[in-house]
């Protein structure tokens, strides 16, 4: 146990009173000359949340004062909601007169005012601000005659940054900016900077999408010094690492990506045994022997934590020399992998399996679209094309099959949503939005990946090393009631809502499949089930209904990945030693939470960047109809989506044939006179009548009676 548990685990104690800092380190015994690192700890674990320092400069935990720590989500209308460290606690309301100057993102303390009811969420006052979140702000610069100010874009930062006249540069009004922030918010006072970059107007060419790069501050650029490193990096693979792994070059081993992938992680092979077992090869790039630990490549790796997949671009993890080039898995080319064998039986149980460091030479690039058409279609152009690898094609989709019935056999939860595909001109407008395939070759990798990942951290769970491990925990019991009073109304009902098994969870999707309900009951049960993350302490993948699992499968474009390769590899050649095991237990915990918070940022910029460009693509369209669905229902009015999964809003003041009210147990607007009902699955037919860009929404109208 080191100083920090110690620490929290003395001032858990029921006799604990707050002490000093120089009472707490005569109790451990803290020398003169180590004064300075014990002070950084206290500060560190003041940040952190875990402890408070109080007015009379001693310290306890927060729960022994009455004091929640955690992060504020603000909302536009002023209020917030602290969204607590420690998961058994309930979300807290904060009014905006209880904000004190604290804005979204902020890591803060909270102190109770008054405890949850049946009826209403327990509700506190930001009492102190542990970590400032939003350094610059992006957003509209306004310029009045002696000063100027910018509007976030981020509705969730309600309040405008003040911008002195000397500090507002050549900004003009209209133009999208970054302001930094130099005085924080207080009660009565709106924050204070200074314009420090003019992104230009938002029709200008790649405005908006630099608008949300900037407001997720995700870095465009690599430093000089990490190019400098990727560039140094030799193009062709040693004949001297080649005779250190097993040789796979002459083994027809290729890739499944989408035509449009240069970042490709894993190929695959498959035999099939004298037994009739099915042995299968996952081949996974081996970043880590060009990104050593610590190296200004890793360093650079972690920081950014993942790739970014926006609709217009992709910002990578790690260089292109590395990411595009040396790392990715083209074909004919020797490269350097880590591979994972697993024999499998015709139930799709692993009754065997190997991980080895290995070099291949991919035999073929080959796409999603061609190989669903093969598999799906027989298609003969592709069929002719790929004759000499089509009966292994053949079997892996057998094999898939097999893997994804005893997943389904066993409860695992697949969430089958469309998900759009946003087509860009050279100019960066969207001239298309369709759904976004995931056909037969896209199912048969996943299952694939699945399988390796899943036999992977099983293996290492075992070992007992220290691990990075994809985790799902159970949904709360609040959360899965509320769904459950929701679908009832449409007839159906889940059983164990204290314990609920992803089982029931699954065969309530198997009932509404194809249904008109389908769609929303989909998103409602997403909205019910928690995040998954990253974490150094295993826990099961509730989702998956797996009991092991992590990412070991995609090392150019997630940190995880490439930290567990170092891991595999220094276990699997007798390489961890206990001092890296000492190593490894300390700091596995922060590229865990690193990790998780890099993939929450990195998925909102994403959706908003499609968002975006799908009001965008709806703006010359006002006045043409379409065919919907009513995929949600409030008391403001009913959000219809299209087939192309654009979704807009009707508000319920355009709704004039009658004055509707909002049936909040049933989820349905119901028309007092009429009884016209508009519920949920309903299909509809809508006029665009307006789009604003600036809050990325779609107002559509009722065109017709009712279908």
């Amino acid at each position: 146990m080191n100083t920090k548990e110690k620490l929290v685990q003395i001032m858990k104690e029921q006799a604990y009173k707050p002490l000093k800092r120089r009472e707490l380190a005569k109790i451990f015994d803290i020398h003169k000359n180590e004064m300075n690192d014990f002070t950084m700890l206290l500060k560190d674990m003041e940040k952190e949340g875990y402890i408070i320092k109080t007015r009379e400069e001693t310290y306890a935990i927060p729960s022994k004062m009455n004091l929640v720590v955690g992060t504020i989500q603000g909302n536009a209308k002023g209020f917030g909601f602290v969204l607590p460290d420690d998961k058994e606690i309930n979300d807290i309301f904060i009014t905006s007169n209880n904000m004190n100057g604290a804005m979204h993102g902020d890591r803060v303390i909270v102190r109770m005012i008054r405890n949850a009811q049946s009826n209403r969420k327990a509700e506190g006052e930001i009492i102190r601000i542990i970590d400032r979140a939003n350094h610059t702000i992006v957003g509209t610069f306004e310029k009045s005659k002696s000063f100027g100010f910018v509007v976030p874009d981020d509705e969730r930062i309600r309040q405008d940054i003040f911008i002195p006249k000397k500090m507002i540069g050549k900004a003009k009004t209209g133009q999208k900016v970054v302001a930094k922030i130099n005085e924080w918010p207080s009660k009565r006072r709106s924050p204070e900077g200074e314009i420090v970059e003019i992104l230009g107007y938002i029709e200008d060419k790649g405005v908006d999408i630099l608008s949300i790069i900037r407001k997720y501050d995700l870095p465009e650029e690599f430093p000089e010094k990490v190019i400098n490193a990727a560039e140094s990096i030799e193009d062709e693979v040693s004949q001297g690492e080649i005779n250190s792994r097993l040789d796979l070059r002459d083994k027809m081993i290729f890739t499944i990506d989408g035509a449009d992938a240069k970042d490709l992680d894993d190929a695959i092979s498959l035999d099939i045994l004298d037994n009739g077992h099915y042995r299968l090869g996952v081949h996974i790039a081996d970043v880590t022997h060009y990104v050593k630990e610590n190296s200004a490549l890793d360093k650079e790796a972690i920081k950014r934590g993942t790739s970014v997949y926006l609709v217009d671009r992709v910002i990578p993890m790690l260089p292109r020399k590395l990411s595009n080039g040396v790392c990715s898995l083209h074909p004919n080319v020797d490269r350097l992998t880590l591979s994972c064998f697993m024999n499998i039986d015709i139930n799709g149980k692993i009754v065997d399996h190997e991980i080895v460091k290995t070099v291949i030479n991919s035999k073929e690039r080959l796409t999603y679209t061609d190989i669903s058409n093969l598999l799906e279609n027989d298609d003969e152009d592709v069929k002719k094309r790929y004759s000499h690898i089509h009966d292994i094609l053949k079997h892996m989709e057998e094999l898939s099959k097999i893997l994804r019935k005893k997943r389904e056999k066993r409860g695992a939860i697949d969430f089958d949503f469309d998900e759009a595909k946003v087509i860009l001109d050279e100019e960066g407008r969207p001239i298309e939005v369709k759904k976004a395939e995931r056909r037969t070759a896209n199912k048969l990798i996943e299952e694939f990946m699945l399988a390796c990942n899943e036999t992977v951290t099983e293996y290492m769970y075992w070992s007992q090393m220290p691990f990075v491990y994809r985790i799902h925990e159970e949904p709360d019991e609040e959360r899965i009631n509320e769904f459950n009073k929701f679908i009832r109304s449409f007839g159906y009902i889940i059983k164990g809502s204290s314990e609920v098994h992803p089982k029931e969870l699954q065969r309530l999707l198997k009932k509404i499949e194809g249904k008109k309900e389908e769609t929303v009951i989909n998103t409602l049960m997403l909205r019910s089930l928690k995040k998954a993350k990253y974490s150094e302490i295993h826990g099961p993948h509730f989702g998956l209904a797996a009991e092991y699992y992590s990412h070991f499968t995609s090392p150019i474009r997630r940190y995880p990945d490439l930290q567990i390769h170092r891991i595999i590899k220094a276990f699997i050649t007798n390489e961890l030693g206990d001092k890296k095991i000492r190593h490894l237990k300390k700091i596995l915990p922060d590229i865990a939470r690193q990790s998780s918070i890099r993939e929450r940022i990195a998925e909102d910029a994403e959706r908003e960047t499609e968002d975006y460009k799908m009001v965008e693509f709806m703006s010359d369209k006002i006045g043409e109809e379409y065919e919907g669905v009513i995929s949600s229902v409030t008391s403001f009015g009913i959000f219809v989506e299209l087939d192309n999964t654009i979704e807009g809003l009707v508000r319920i003041s355009t709704l004039m044939d009658d004055y509707y009210i909002y049936d909040e147990l049933n989820y349905c607007l119901v028309g007092e006179r009429t009884r016209r009902i508009y519920k949920i699955g309903d299909i509809v037919k809508v006029r665009v009548v307006n789009t604003n860009l600036t809050k990325r929404e779609i107002d559509f109208e009722i065109a017709e009676e009712q279908i």
